[in-house]
């Protein structure tokens, strides 16, 4: 009962600190602010300004895209459920020794088979190409939306507040 509290005060916090600071998507995907950068100070100030603007809109990004990349590797979600279910049946039910004719199969001979047979299916499955994906699409289109949207007026007073 303790971890559901301890769990619901979680999701509580994580929604107060993260999904607060989601703007509108009017004002995420306005057309209307869309414009090319002058010369490379001006996007940087746009990239400086926009990521701070938009933080929890590009969490949100990146947890679509988080999503999108295990549903489209199947292989990886299988292959982290056979350790991660693997690890629980074993520490729920290979706590003590069992004999099968002369062999004594212990819990570390159990953990040496699940590695054995967990670590080539998970190779197989290429968690480093997808997280690789998964930071290429999410710099390039937070970069590019951050450096293509110009800030708003309110921008130029947060210098000012920023200053004061």
């Amino acid at each position: 009962m303790e971890t559901v509290m301890r769990v619901t005060e979680t999701i509580k916090s994580f929604r107060e600190a993260r999904l607060s600071a989601l703007r509108p998507p009017s004002e995420f995907f306005d057309h209307t602010r869309i414009s090319r950068p002058a010369d490379l100070n001006q996007a940087t100030h746009r990239i400086s300004y926009n990521t701070r603007y938009f933080s929890g809109n590009y969490g949100l990004l990146v947890g679509i895209l988080a999503v999108y990349a295990l549903i489209t590797n199947i292989q990886l979600v299988l292959a982290v459920l056979f350790l991660v279910g693997g690890f629980a049946a074993i520490n729920r039910f290979g706590a003590d020794p069992i004999q099968v004719g002369e062999h004594v199969i212990t819990q570390k001979s159990l953990y040496t088979g699940l590695f054995v047979i967990g670590i080539p299916l998970l190779w197989f499955a290429s968690p480093f190409s997808t997280f690789f994906w998964l930071v290429g699409a999410s710099a390039v289109l937070i970069l590019g939306h951050a450096c293509m949207v110009e800030p708003g007026i309110e921008s130029e007073y947060a210098a000012v507040q920023d200053s004061v």
